[in-house]
């Protein structure tokens, strides 16, 4: 799991958006197409001129190569030929986990973590629908709220859109119920995407995407956190409600902050554990982090974990 906040080998970051500016737009469709827009001229103004080659199911145009496979849409937003490297592979079906627990509604910025979840879900859901494939949603607390089997057809990618806005009715968060669901419910081989800030109960996380893993699916987890979670640099003694139960407690922040920092730890170690013995990408955003970044990660993951699968055929073969 990369360090919170890290943004090192990023293309034009200076081309990102800030994330409060971003949620100050009220369409979370607009929001979708600003970041993936933003990130495809990030990487259009970047040195890192082999970037696209290595992240993205694009490679630049190359004289010889067959035009039928040119991205028109791409050239007229970057006014650059990009050829779509994996032309036949439009077939993918996504399943997008977003928790809606109240949990999520925390924020010490004006960007909330379930503003952040929301609008990354959104984001992927505009990118992959828009390379052809196919996107489904979960969304959660204590029990499934909304859910839409993975699409790819006319108006399907706005009706994600309007069930990922729906507001929070549970109280409490089961990280076990959508992924046994999507077990369930997806029986060819997919991507689950998680999108929670993964503070519940983890016994049962390890044994449920286990099944998931053995059962072929590819996983991508992005734990969403508020930078206070991660520092607890409260300054004065405050008056702190857990949104999930309700109940009150008064804390002094410096006589807490260093149990709370050692058990936030060994939570986070045991993210990481199960992670990284399941072969499953897990990235921590902070709500801070530019939305680019989330699907530089993304991309990242999907490359990486295609080149583990070629070089184990090839072992294979």
């Amino acid at each position: 799991m990369p360090a919170p906040g890290s943004t090192s080998s990023l293309p034009a970051r200076r081309a990102f958006v800030d994330p409060q500016a971003l949620m100050a737009i009220r369409s979370l469709e607009l929001r979708a197409r600003v970041v993936v827009e933003g990130f495809w001229n990030g990487l259009h103004r970047s040195p890192y001129h082999g970037f696209s080659v290595e992240f993205t199911e694009y490679r630049p145009y190359s004289p010889g190569d067959d035009i039928r496979y040119l991205d028109w849409r791409l050239y007229a937003r970057l006014d650059r030929f990009y050829l779509k490297k994996f032309e036949d592979e439009t077939n993918l079906r996504c399943h997008l986990l977003v928790d809606s627990s109240r949990s999520m509604l925390y924020g010490s910025t004006k960007c909330s973590k379930l503003d952040y979840a929301r609008t990354l879900a959104a984001t992927l859901a505009w990118f992959l629908s828009g390379q052809g494939d196919a996107v489904g949603l979960f969304t959660f607390d204590e029990r499934v709220r909304e859910y839409l089997p993975p699409r790819h057809r006319h108006g399907h990618l706005r009706q994600l859109l309007v069930a990922l806005e729906s507001e929070p009715g549970g109280t409490d968060t089961n990280l076990s119920l959508p992924l046994r669901r999507v077990g369930e419910l997806a029986r060819k081989r997919g991507l689950i995407v998680l999108i929670s800030d993964l503070l519940a109960p983890l016994e049962e996380l390890e044994q449920n995407l286990g099944r998931l893993a053995a059962a072929g699916h590819e996983m991508v987890i992005f734990q969403v956190l508020d930078p206070n979670e991660l520092s607890f640099d409260f300054e004065h003694p405050v008056l702190l409600q857990e949104m999930e139960s309700g109940r009150e407690l008064f804390i002094n922040p410096a006589a807490a902050r260093g149990e709370y920092r050692r058990k936030f730890q060994a939570h986070q170690s045991k993210v990481q554990e199960i992670s990284r013995k399941l072969g499953i990408a897990c990235h921590c955003l902070l709500t801070t982090q530019p939305l680019e970044v989330a699907l530089l990660e993304f991309l990242r993951s999907r490359a990486h974990r295609g080149k583990r699968v070629h070089r184990r055929n090839q072992a294979r073969a």
